[in-house]
């Protein structure tokens, strides 16, 4: 099996989180070796109810046989969710799961509670309700990112996918993040892989706070890696200021040292941790 070096971006603040139907296990590998920082095998959406056993057994033998993977599963109140989360508990290759149609902090310590406690659980708010309720998810047992299920919540509301409609509940998955001690959330995907497009719906989400985002394509990662991550002249920056202030013995000269510090040193740990040189 191919490994991708980038595989070794922490969950935490991974950028490109690509949906791989379960119902195809010969692309497993080949999402294993892209430039994903994380791949999500996917038994929710993407499997048609009569198909929801054989993709789940497809799963399981990839994560069990050397895969390495998040798992997309069904959410808490359908006929599915039980088998979902039973078939996965101890699977070696498990990285974490994220829960479809997440709407109350319930359904996301009942799914960390069955999987025994050890698994990370990323909340899918796809809903008005997920919305309304997305602090409280956020500050539930085993929450460990949010992540915002565009399509849906659209649907569910009647909202356009027009940049300022979807800025509201991209704000609130923002905030609630933050209440809840969690990274930042990821955003929802981006259908095609258009360049120019994915690059300003990339930076729209970056600019509101996100710092993640589902892709539905191999295509899209590089984009979507690129857009999330420092610039290079942000790196450049970043590294000028933190050898200038240990050049001074770390004194902070005035109120707007703190924040720049630490708006510093987040670009330079990310930068290390994406590869990212300054200019």
């Amino acid at each position: 099996m191919q490994q991708n070096a980038t595989r070794t971006v922490s969950a935490e603040i991974s950028r490109s989180w690509l949906l791989v139907a379960a119902t195809r296990p010969e692309t497993f590998d080949a999402a294993e070796g892209s430039r994903a920082d994380q791949i999500i095998l996917d038994i929710e959406d993407a499997v048609d109810p009569r198909l929801k056993d054989s993709a789940r057994a497809a799963v399981v033998d990839w994560l069990s046989t050397g895969g390495s993977g998040w798992v997309r599963i069904n959410d808490r109140t359908s006929d599915f969710w039980s088998d979902d989360v039973d078939a996965l508990v101890g699977i070696p290759g498990l990285r974490g799961v994220m829960l479809a149609k997440s709407e109350s902090p319930e359904h996301v310590s009942e799914t960390f509670d069955r999987l025994h406690g050890v698994t990370p659980v990323i909340a899918l708010v796809e809903s008005a309700l997920g919305i309304e309720e997305a602090a409280n998810i956020a500050r539930a047992r085993g929450a460990y990112r949010l992540a915002f299920g565009s399509g849906d919540y659209r649907r569910d509301t009647g909202t356009s996918s027009d940049d300022m409609a979807m800025s509201y509940p991209r704000s609130r998955l923002v905030v609630a993040s933050r209440v809840g001690n969690l990274p930042g959330p990821i955003d929802g995907p981006t259908v095609g892989s258009n360049h120019p497009v994915l690059r300003e719906q990339g930076s729209i989400a970056v600019a509101l706070g996100m710092t993640g985002k589902l892709c539905l394509d191999i295509e899209q990662l590089p984009i979507i890696n690129e857009v999330i991550s420092p610039t290079r002249s942000d790196v450049a920056w970043a590294r000028d200021f933190l050898a200038d202030f240990e050049a001074r013995g770390r004194v902070i000269r005035d109120g707007s040292d703190p924040p720049r510090l630490g708006r510093a040193q987040k670009i330079d740990k990310l930068a290390r941790a994406f590869g990212v040189e300054p200019a």
